[in-house]
């Protein structure tokens, strides 16, 4: 039983989880506003419910309730995938100023991912790039589901000992802003 109204406690769940579970959210609901609101709703559910057991981790336990949220969400406002009906939206000056800024880091986030060595870089590019599942990644390089998951952990180690970890954050804000 986790003792949750104590605030300190349930501010270092926040702070520890919360980009994890909006990243987790916003690969099915593609849209970031969304998926930090879902994650803010099921932290401020935590809150208020009166007693928390966990049989697994809250990490585990907080993926799972985001992903159902998400798929919530999309059931609910049957979502249109922009991508499949092909529709082109404008793009406000906003959005061009902001591009042109992420278009000045794209060489630096990409002389940190070729320094990873080559296998592991190719499976790193597999998941954060092209959206492919761990077990998709297993399959097509003939690996098992357990080396894909200690690559991408190693990739991700170098990744941090590579750079400060503010420039991490930029990486994964970068890898977020292309999906």
């Amino acid at each position: 039983m986790l003792n949750h109204k104590d605030l300190k406690i349930f501010e270092a769940l926040y702070k520890e989880h919360f980009v994890f579970f909006s990243l987790t959210s916003f690969n099915i609901v593609k849209d970031k506003d969304v998926a930090n609101d879902i994650v803010q709703d099921f932290f401020i559910y935590l809150w208020e419910k009166e007693e928390l057991n966990f049989t697994v981790s809250f990490k585990a336990y907080g993926s799972k309730a985001i992903k159902n949220l998400s798929l919530q969400y999309l059931e609910k406002h049957k979502t249109i995938s922009l991508q499949t009906k092909k529709i082109v939206l404008p793009k406000s000056e906003e959005q061009n100023i902001f591009e042109n800024i992420e278009e000045n880091k794209k060489p630096q986030i990409q002389t940190l991912v070729e320094k990873i060595p080559q296998a592991r870089r190719e499976i790193f590019i597999s998941h954060v790039v092209e959206g492919l599942s761990y077990a998709e990644i297993a399959e097509d390089q003939n690996i098992s589901i357990n080396t894909v998951k200690t690559q991408m952990k190693r990739a991700y180690a170098s990744l941090r000992e590579s750079q400060k970890t503010s420039h991490l954050n930029l990486i994964l804000y970068f890898i977020w802003l292309i999906k």
